[in-house]
């Protein structure tokens, strides 16, 4: 079974964090206690909506610990790689119109 033990509350702090510092609005689906289910909902600066979740242990490589966020655009229908919270928010930003 996947476990999502990476998804601390600081870890989720230092992800709005760099969401706010990057320009983006976003809110959670307060799930922090079970970060299974736990969702962030961001727009980019073109309109879009990206969800940004943890990803599993099983994903996380054991040289870049701090890499534990991944994005998806259903409308782009893309995923990121598994980034740090600056670079999932970096990533957000950037993605080109």
């Amino acid at each position: 079974m996947a476990t999502f033990a990476h998804a601390t509350l600081e870890r989720c702090a230092q992800l709005g964090r760099a969401l706010t510092a990057a320009g983006l609005g976003w809110s959670d689906n307060g799930r922090q206690d079970d970060p299974q289910f736990l969702t962030y909902t961001v727009t980019d600066p073109h309109g879009r909506t990206w969800q940004v979740s943890p990803a599993t242990n099983f994903q996380i490589s054991p040289s870049s610990p701090g890499q534990i966020w991944q994005a998806s655009c259903e409308a782009l229908m893309t995923r990121s790689p598994v980034l740090s919270a600056r670079l999932v928010a970096e990533h957000i930003k950037d993605v080109p119109a």
